[in-house]
């Protein structure tokens, strides 16, 4: 597996990708209209935005194992002054789930962090409320529920859950 910066190349398989881990992992907190529809569009739009002029303060990382992304993670640094910076997204594909490739996404992410802001190592992300498997691989690693939230899905419909898991010191996902 290699792990690399995201170019406006990789848009496509990410928005692929983000897609497909909405529809499989989020039905129930989204709509099932918005996610049968065309969301690769609305993925595509948001990456290409995203990966063509990024942010100072933002990073892409994708996972590659034979040329083919199999996951990614992206950060905003600075996003909250109490929280840190936002893991905003991690999505493996499905068939590697469990193979290390999120534990390995999320050190690089505090890597970035750290690289780019040493002086503030705090990381935090929200997990939806139904999503068990992700709540236990953040707890896993880690990470302390802190807080909820309200979600407003996409493409409407009714509001869901999400936990809040922080990490005061990123430095522990980095730890072997």
């Amino acid at each position: 597996m290699e792990l690399r910066p995201a170019t406006a190349q990789d848009t496509t398989a990410i928005a692929l990708l983000h897609a497909e881990s909405w529809r499989r992992n989020y039905r129930g907190a989204y709509s099932d209209a918005f996610l049968d529809g065309d969301v690769e569009a609305d993925r595509r739009s948001v990456w290409s935005g995203r990966l063509a002029d990024p942010s100072v303060d933002q990073r892409t990382i994708v996972a590659e194992i034979d040329d083919r992304v199999v996951g990614f993670v992206h950060l905003i640094c600075n996003d909250d002054p109490e929280w840190g910076a936002l893991v905003d997204n991690l999505h493996v594909v499905h068939e590697r789930r469990g193979q290390g490739i999120g534990t390995v996404l999320m050190a690089a992410a505090a890597q970035a962090l750290l690289d780019a802001h040493p002086e503030s190592p705090h990381i935090y992300l929200w997990v939806l409320e139904q999503n068990t498997a992700a709540q236990s691989f953040y707890a896993a690693r880690g990470g302390k529920r802190v807080g909820r939230g309200i979600v407003n899905p996409p493409g409407g419909g009714p509001t869901s859950t999400k936990f809040r898991y922080a990490w005061p010191d990123a430095t522990v996902l980095i730890a072997p």
